[in-house]
């Protein structure tokens, strides 16, 4: 009985597999025919894009080029907090979230990891109090 739930498991998470988008090249944000226009940052490593339905002025996506090592996607984060810190140093914006969709059940839709920059400014939510908490409803307004 084990052994046949085992076997479920690893079959359903080899199906898991199978159906990820096998390269960052196959994401629609770089299938798109305007797909460079969108591009703001290429390294090596990673690839930053404007998004597409930016939730605010300045939303950008941070993707790995490879996910073969933790690292990938960390690295996608050190990018992304450091381009929301310098982003108040200019004055561009007040404040910022970054973060990540992780599975269909967290809202993730492109199934490639991936992380949002999300710029905020006063008034682009009149109760901003508990940020990201806010994923759920009625979550995020909460009191000491």
């Amino acid at each position: 009985m084990i052994k046949e739930r085992s076997h479920q498991i690893r079959n359903k998470n080899m199906h898991e597999i199978e159906d990820r988008i096998r390269s960052y090249k196959d994401t629609p944000w770089c299938s798109n025919p305007k797909a460079y226009q969108n591009i703001v940052y290429e390294d090596d490593d990673t690839i930053v894009f404007k998004d597409r339905f930016p939730v605010t002025e300045g939303h950008l996506l941070y993707v790995p080029k490879k996910v073969t090592q933790q690292l990938d996607i960390i690295r996608c984060f050190e990018l992304a907090y450091k381009r929301g810190v310098r982003g108040i140093c200019e004055h561009e914006w007040e404040a910022f979230n970054v973060g990540i969709n992780n599975g269909v059940a967290a809202g993730q839709s492109v199934m490639w990891p991936h992380v949002h920059l999300i710029p905020r400014r006063k008034g682009d939510n009149p109760n901003p109090r508990g940020g990201v908490r806010n994923v759920i409803p009625l979550k995020g307004d909460y009191n000491d």
